[in-house]
């Protein structure tokens, strides 16, 4: 299988960190490293909402994730690689970003998910030593960035981050820009992703036991050439259409809401953010295929967005919550997000809109009801109601898990001619509803590394299934299916 240049130098250089480390033989002694082995079984029918042949997933994948780290001193050092197999193109990977998860139509076999690939998940060297703080780390490379609600981090890039967590206080900061994937059948970048660099920051403070504030900032530099088209020319659904600076600004409040660990009978959390910018935008070709009048278009974005929740505990095991999220038409998350946070208070977590519809804060707000039980350290369910709503019923909404499709059609023949996005119906803004359910059993706890907690977040067993069933509302119009699911069993083992 051939590597291109950015996963033969990601490889490289981990190695290269790895065995000039001194104390290879101790990281070999402490059983400092390990193989994570993972199973995932995925059913998916009708993201398209019926509206295109296919639109369904079944299979099975096998995802294997050796890791190695080791520790002298102030001085770290990790890598996890990962080999995945499967009968179709499924998702083995909570974190695999929505336009590389096979969904999405491209025509450009340079970022095309096929079934079988290797990668590089991480690769960094951390020192800890620039304060006494045992909860403080500078971490270069390849790296887990994650923040509780996921909302603003959640994903593995290229980064320089300092992380500083104390009783009292806890705070991040640093610069990320993907260069590569590290995988081998994605050779190439998404669009968004191409020269755009990341500097972000955040604090909390807890002002009394138990209750945390907190300010974060997040800034993006898209400086990427932009492909303007050329006519006669296909374009290439890999061309950059857009870039600009935008920056978000966002305030905090919670009770550790998001630490399943803790016994509060009442747990709360709520986020206001503002986001400011300005981005360029490549015109199209005009309808007769000449070159239009201007090339680009430049547009100022101002947006904002909040998401709160609460959660009652019942009893030890049964809690039960209702949260809200919004976000203004011209919102738009900075692109590192997952949106999965442990809110519903299990060890689990759970996508905040949706395991089917899989929303995006972009002009869309969300009621949520849900309750969770917990028994021990051995099981957890979470059962989670969502509807959604656009909040300007004259524009789209942002990327999510529904792929609905518009067909233009032969008239004689009836055969489909072409394709392109669904629009949403002007005016209306019911988006759909949804139930979640997420349960997991667990087996025993593995003892790793603290400083592994970011790239590990889970114990060495499992079995776990979610799912979730989505019903799409009036505005994407009377001629779609009634339901679609999604729905995945994961059995993890880590040795």
């Amino acid at each position: 299988m051939k590597l291109n240049p950015f996963v033969k130098a990601g490889i490289g250089l981990t190695f290269a960190l790895l065995w000039s480390c001194p104390t290879l033989a101790a990281m070999t002694e402490a059983k400092n490293y390990g193989l994570e082995v993972k199973v995932t079984g995925q059913s998916e029918d009708d993201a398209d909402l019926g509206t295109a042949k296919g639109g369904d997933v079944n299979g099975l994948g096998l995802d294997l994730r050796p890791w190695v780290y080791g520790e002298r001193g102030a001085w770290s050092a990790y890598a996890m690689g990962q080999a995945v197999t499967s009968t179709d193109i499924i998702e083995t990977d909570t974190l695999q970003q929505s336009d590389s998860d096979g969904t999405q139509a491209t025509d450009n076999g340079d970022r095309k998910s096929k079934k079988n690939y290797l990668a590089m998940r991480e690769f960094w060297v951390g020192y800890s030593g620039l304060t006494p703080y045992p909860g403080e780390m500078l971490k270069l490379g390849r790296q887990r960035l994650r923040n509780d609600d996921g909302q603003w981090r959640d994903t593995n890039i290229e980064a320089l981050n300092w992380t500083f967590d104390t009783t009292l206080l806890r705070a991040n900061a640093g610069v990320a820009e993907r260069f590569s994937e590290y995988r081998t059948d994605l050779k190439e970048l998404a669009p968004k992703d191409k020269d755009r660099l990341h500097a972000y920051a955040d604090a909390a403070y807890q002002w009394t036991p138990g209750n945390w504030v907190g300010i974060r900032g997040h800034h993006t530099h898209d400086d990427g050439k932009l492909d303007y088209p050329e006519p006669g020319v296909a374009g290439d659904s890999l061309d950059k259409k857009q870039n600009g600076d935008i920056s978000w600004l966002g305030l905090t409040a919670d009770s550790d809401a998001y630490n399943w660990r803790n016994t509060n009978t009442v747990n709360y959390w709520g986020s206001i953010t503002g986001m400011s910018g300005d981005t360029d935008t490549v015109n199209a070709l005009n309808a007769d295929g000449t070159r239009p009048t201007e090339a680009k278009t430049g547009e100022d974005l101002n947006g904002w967005a909040t998401d709160v929740g609460v959660r009652l505990r019942l009893d030890p095991q049964w809690q039960v919550g209702a949260a809200y999220a919004r976000a203004s038409a011209d919102y738009e998350q900075n692109g590192l997000e997952s949106n999965r946070s442990n809110y519903t208070g299990t060890r689990s977590r759970v996508h905040r809109f949706g395991e089917a519809f899989r929303g995006e804060m972009n002009n869309m707000q969300t009621a949520t009801l849900f309750g969770s039980w917990m028994l021990n350290d051995e099981y957890d369910a979470s059962l989670v109601y969502h509807k959604f709503w656009r909040v300007d019923g004259s524009k789209p909404v942002g990327s999510n898990g529904i792929n609905a499709v518009e067909n233009n059609t032969d008239d004689a023949t009836g055969a489909i001619l072409s394709s392109t996005s669904l629009p949403l119906q002007d005016g209306n803004k019911d988006l759909g509803q949804e139930m979640d359910l997420v349960v997991t059993k667990y087996f025993k706890q593995g003892l790793l590394p603290a400083a592994l907690s970011q790239s590990i977040d889970e114990p060495s067993a499992l079995v776990r299934f979610r799912g979730g069933v989505f019903k799409p509302g009036d505005a994407y119009g009377k001629e779609v299916d009634s339901y679609m699911h999604r729905a995945f069993i994961d059995v993890i083992w880590r040795f």
